[in-house]
């Protein structure tokens, strides 16, 4: 991607909850233009005007550029990938506003990063996209926030400690989260009532809902847990219940694997759960969690809403992933993050997820792909190094 275009990155969406955050992140650690490297970035969004009130009330410099874009026009989605190098996009539900631009941006070679968790979504851009990112260069990488880098990079790090270490891929991984502070975006939600919506008007999307390799076509592997109903996880001696983001992120991680030649083995069988103790009140939580439909539910945050600094600043997450091989050997990594998920990390993920596309994956292709097969170490260790993430191998 020649580097003679306007800019690097646009931020599409910049006037809504979390595109402000990612132009505060821009602000405090990529200033415009006065970075080392002289990263060149703006602020996109359909207002002038309240692109510029944004700029104001953030402090951003009076030039801070703006870039005036519309989700529902197509032409104005096609002028924009060609002022930009990378366009990021907090503008969801993608199955609403997302598939102009990234038919833009496959056929422009331009980049392009979301936080999208909406599976049926984007196997339908997988479909119709993917060959033209490829033949134009563009690398169109999905679920760039907390669903699903911490679990894909996670996964990734687990199967290379233990090539390294044992020389076999783990054929059973399991992801368990077991701390976890702050709420999910208002986003999440509203993509998760727009993918229920529209499987009630189209049948047949609820086969690819249901589908843990609904992301790797052409490709079915063995049969996965559900992850849906409480349990005594034997294998960490505590109770589990079922994890909201756990439909996208197992997706993700199975197109990772996909993606890398089935580098983790094509015997993978993988699931995501979260802890919720031991004995009678462990149980009683998981059975709790379980039946917990607040999520779809109308009293949570909207898009545009959050939580606020004092919030997002206290919020964390713990995430636990154990591997065995055939032969019985284990490796267990954890992966932390110091904000919390839905807003504050996830902010900082998309940003250095497309900075790291751009400055460290040149030797990633053009095509749609996840955060563990498009950027991998390069991400993990700016994740490490920026964004207040840890990934650690703890036995």
């Amino acid at each position: 991607m020649p580097a003679t275009k306007e800019f690097d990155i646009v931020v599409h969406g910049a006037t809504g909850f979390t595109g402000r955050l990612v132009v505060e992140y821009l602000l405090a650690r990529y200033p415009n233009g006065a970075n080392d490297a002289g990263l060149r970035w703006a602020m996109g969004g359909r207002s002038a005007d309240k692109l510029a009130a944004v700029r104001d009330e953030l402090g951003a410099p009076a030039d801070t550029p703006l870039v005036v874009t519309d989700a529902a026009d197509a032409a104005s989605l096609r002028a924009l990938t060609e002022r930009t190098r990378l366009v990021l996009t907090t503008v969801g539900p993608y199955q609403l506003y997302g598939s102009d631009l990234v038919a833009a941006c496959a056929a422009s070679g331009t980049d392009y990063v979301d936080l999208c968790g909406e599976p049926v979504w984007m196997r339908k851009m997988i479909d119709a996209h993917e060959a033209a990112a490829k033949a134009s260069g563009a690398r169109i990488v999905f679920s760039c926030g907390f669903d699903s880098i911490p679990f894909d990079l996670g996964v990734l790090m687990l199967q290379n400690e233990m090539k390294a270490r044992h020389g076999s891929t783990a054929s059973r991984v399991r992801g368990r989260v077991r701390k976890m502070k702050g709420t999910f975006s208002g986003g999440t939600a509203a993509s998760l009532k727009a993918t229920l919506a529209s499987a009630a008007q189209h049948p047949e999307e609820m086969g690819l809902l249901r589908n843990a390799f609904s992301l790797t076509p052409g490709f079915t592997g063995p049969a996965q847990p559900s992850g849906a109903k409480p349990m005594l996880d034997e294998a960490i001696g505590a109770w589990v219940g079922p994890f909201v983001m756990a439909a996208i992120n197992t997706r993700n991680v199975h197109r990772s694997n996909y993606l890398l030649g089935h580098a983790f083995g094509a015997d993978l069988v993988y699931d995501e759960m979260m802890v919720t103790g031991t004995g009678e009140k462990g149980e009683a939580r998981a059975l709790a969690l379980a039946s917990d439909r607040s999520m779809g539910s109308d009293d949570g945050p909207k898009p545009g809403e959050g939580p606020s600094k004092a919030e997002r600043d206290a919020g964390l997450y713990d995430v636990m992933f154990l591997g065995h091989d055939a032969a019985g050997h284990s490796v267990q990594v954890g992966v932390t993050g110091d904000r919390d998920p839905g807003y504050g990390s996830t902010s900082k993920m998309i940003s250095e997820a497309a900075v790291c596309l751009l400055r460290d994956c040149a030797a990633t292709r053009g095509g749609i792909w996840t955060p563990a097969s498009a950027m991998g170490q390069p991400l993990i260790n700016r994740l490490v190094a920026n964004a207040g993430l840890t990934f650690t191998v703890e036995a």
